[in-house]
C-alpha cells in the first residue's frame, strides 16, 4: 500500500474532485424551467442536451478508464475538467438551442473524465480490501455533498444575476479542480501497464461473460434511468405543480444532502453484508417511495420528505456496485470495467432525461415517467438477486 500520508493527502484532493466535478452537473435540472421558458424552447431541448451529456458520460466512461489503468488517473481527471469547462462556457455564451444540445457532447466527455465514478475506482485500488467499501461510499458522499451546495446555490445564482452568467460561474468552477491532481498523481499509479489492446478486450470479453457481471452491468442501467428523470424533471414538476421554484432547488439539494448519508451506510453495509441483497433492497425501497410520492398530495412536507428518502437511496448503489465488479472480476482492469458498467448506467439517464422532456412536451405531465421508474425499480429488484459474490476468472488470475 502506499504512505499513508500520500494516501490521505489523495483522499482529500479526490473528494474536492467528486464535489466539483459532480454537483453542478448533477443539480443543472434547475435551470429546466428558468431557460425555457426565457427562450421560449420546448422541454426536449433542454432535456435532449442533459440526455446526450448522459450518454457521452457514459461512452467516455470506460475510454476514460482505460486510459486511467494504462497511464494513471491524473492526467484523465485534468482533461475533463478542462473540457467541462469549455461545455458549460458555451451553454452560457452562446445563445442557440442547437448549440446548446450539441454542448452536451463536450460537457458529457468532460464529466466522463473528473467525476466521481474515475475518482472513487482509483482511491479504491489504493487502500486494502477492508477499507475499499469504505472510500468508496466516501467518494461518492463527498459528490453528493456537492449536489447538496450546487442546487441552493444554483437558485441562488439564478435569482441574482440570471441564468447565463450563472452557467459561466458553473465553467469557471471546473478550473478549481486542476491543483489538487499534484496529490492524487502521487498514489495513483497505472495498474495495467503493459497491457495492449489484446489485453484489455481479453478482460471485456472474460467480464461479459460472467453471469454476475452482465447483471450488475444491467441493473446500473435503472440506476441512472431514475437519477436523470429526477435531477433533471423533478425541480420542474414541482413548479409545475403550483409550488415555489426554490422548493424544487432545496429538492435536489436534499436529495444531495440525505446521500451522503446514504453513501456512507451503503459504503458500511457493503463491508459486513452481502452486497447483492443490499442493492436489491435499495431498488425495491426507490420503487415504494416514487409510488407514495405520487400517490400523496403534492405539498412542501411531502417534497421534502421524498428528497430525503430519495437521497438516502440516490448514488448508494455506487459503492456496492462497483465493489462488486472488483471482488468478481478483480483489480487490474477495475477502471475499465467499472467504466462499461457506468455506461449502462448513462445510457439509462439518456432514456430517464430525454423521455421525460419527450413525454411531458406531448402529454403535458409526468405521470407516464413516474411509473416507467416503478417498474424498473422492481425490475432492478429481481436482476440482482442472482449475482454471485465470488471471484469469477478474472480475479482468479490475479491470486
Amino acid at each position: 500500500m502506499q504512505d499513508q500520508t500520500n494516501v490521505t493527502a489523495a483522499i482529500v484532493a479526490g473528494g474536492l474532485v467528486a464535489f466539483v466535478g459532480f454537483g453542478f452537473a448533477a443539480t443543472f435540472g434547475v435551470f429546466l424551467r428558468p431557460m425555457s421558458e426565457d427562450l421560449g424552447w420546448a422541454r426536449e431541448v433542454f432535456s435532449l442536451s442533459m440526455a446526450i451529456q448522459a450518454l457521452c458520460w457514459g461512452i467516455t466512461q470506460p475510454l476514460a478508464g482505460m486510459v486511467a489503468d494504462r497511464f494513471g488517473t491524473a492526467r484523465v481527471l485534468g482533461f475533463g475538467a478542462v473540457v467541462s469547462a469549455l461545455g458549460f462556457f458555451l451553454r452560457g455564451a452562446v445563445i442557440d438551442p442547437g448549440v446548446f444540445v450539441a454542448s452536451g457532447v463536450i460537457v458529457g466527455i468532460g464529466t466522463g473524465a473528473c467525476s466521481f465514478p474515475v475518482v472513487i475506482v482509483a482511491l479504491g485500488k489504493v487502500v486494502e480490501t477492508s477499507r475499499r467499501s469504505f472510500i468508496l461510499g466516501l467518494g461518492t458522499a463527498a459528490a453528493s455533498t456537492g449536489m447538496f451546495v450546487a442546487a441552493p446555490l444554483s437558485s441562488m445564482l439564478l435569482a441574482r444575476i440570471g441564468w447565463q452568467s450563472s452557467i459561466l460561474v458553473i465553467a469557471a468552477s471546473f478550473l478549481l479542480i486542476l491543483p489538487g491532481l499534484v496529490f492524487i498523481a502521487r498514489v495513483s499509479k497505472p495498474t495495467a501497464t503493459g497491457a495492449g489492446s489484446d489485453g484489455f478486450g481479453h478482460a471485456v470479453r472474460t467480464a461479459f461473460g460472467d453471469r454476475s457481471f452482465v447483471l450488475l452491468f444491467v441493473g446500473f442501467f435503472v440506476c441512472g434511468f431514475h437519477v436523470a428523470f429526477i435531477q433533471t424533471h423533478l425541480p420542474a414538476y414541482i413548479a409545475d405543480q403550483g409550488l415555489a421554484p426554490i422548493i424544487g432547488a432545496w429538492s435536489l439539494g436534499l436529495i444531495g444532502l440525505f446521500n451522503i448519508a446514504g453513501s456512507f451506510l451503503s459504503g458500511w453495509s457493503g463491508q459486513r453484508y452481502s452486497k447483492k441483497t443490499v442493492l436489491s433492497g435499495i431498488y425495491f425501497v426507490r420503487a415504494a417511495v416514487i409510488m407514495a410520492f405520487i400517490l400523496i398530495p403534492l405539498t412542501p412536507a411531502s417534497v421534502y420528505v421524498f428528497s430525503a428518502a430519495m437521497g438516502l437511496l440516490w448514488l448508494s448503489t455506487v459503492p456496492l456496485t462497483t465493489g462488486l465488479v472488483a471482488q468478481t472480476q478483480g483489480l487490474r482492469f477495475l477502471s475499465t470495467l467499472a467504466g462499461l458498467v457506468f455506461f449502462s448506467h448513462q445510457t439509462g439517464a439518456f432514456i430517464g432525461a430525454w423521455l421525460g422532456g419527450r413525454i411531458y412536451d406531448s402529454t403535458g405531465d409526468y405521470a407516464m415517467m413516474w411509473w416507467m421508474a416503478i417498474v424498473l425499480g422492481l425490475l432492478a429488484t429481481l436482476i440482482h438477486m442472482p449475482i454471485r459474490e465470488t471471484p469469477g476468472p478474472l480475479a482468479q488470475a490475479e491470486q
